[in-house]
């Protein structure tokens, strides 16, 4: 089977300030489970609930920075870098600096609602 993705869903995101989530492939957009993949863009200031997720969160930076912080270390993941979180770590995601962040997550098993475990 091959499945084109001719655009990506626009998917509300969690936060004190909009995030624009354009997924590609996941539970809304290619009805995939086992996987998604979506392109980020946080402006600067932006933060979301801390989160306890049941998936592992694959992260590439592209522009800008990201400020990850779990329980016990925080890290500031900058354009060129990734990150990966894994399942069961409580983790918290944010965009503190100029410019935001921009940036794409795979999530493995696929994203949603009711596996994130936000606080």
């Amino acid at each position: 089977m091959v499945q084109l993705i001719s655009n990506p869903s626009i998917i509300k995101a969690a936060g004190n300030k909009e995030k624009i989530i354009k997924e590609f492939f996941g539970r809304v957009n290619s009805k995939t489970s086992e996987v998604s993949i979506a392109m980020m863009k946080s402006p600067q200031g932006w933060e979301e609930p801390g989160q306890c997720p049941e998936f592992n969160e694959y992260t590439i930076v592209f522009k800008g920075s990201l400020k990850i912080r779990t329980k016990k270390e925080e890290h500031i993941v900058s354009a060129g870098m990734g990150i990966v979180t894994t399942i069961g770590e409580w983790v918290q995601y944010s965009s503190p600096f100029k410019g935001g962040a921009e940036y794409i997550a795979i999530c493995l098993p696929a994203f949603s609602p009711e596996i994130v475990h936000r606080d």
